[in-house]
């Protein structure tokens, strides 16, 4: 497959829109060139870790409890992003 190659940012850009088409093809080739699953599963490892640590810091809930309350605190946490990321989408218009 031939290698995708971006040129150099110049002046003559759009700005923000090519900067987002930019990203858009270099996501597109990266993930061409590999298993998705594969190349985020260490990440997914680290926060699923986070969450269950802070579900229970002191080690003491059982496995099912842990994971249940490590469940809504990464449904919350990823919630209140997406808040974040409506509330600027809006200011932004």
């Amino acid at each position: 497959m031939e290698a995708v190659i971006l040129a150099p940012h110049s002046r003559l850009d759009s700005g923000a829109s090519d900067r987002s088409l930019r990203a858009k093809i270099a996501a597109h080739a990266r993930w061409a060139q590999s298993d998705p699953d594969e190349a985020s599963r260490a990440a997914r490892r680290r926060i699923e870790a986070r969450f269950l640590a802070e579900a229970d810091p002191a080690g003491v809930l059982s496995a099912s409890e842990r994971a249940r309350r490590a469940d809504h605190l990464k449904k919350a946490y990823f919630t209140g992003l997406a808040r974040k990321s409506a509330r600027v989408r809006r200011e932004n218009k």
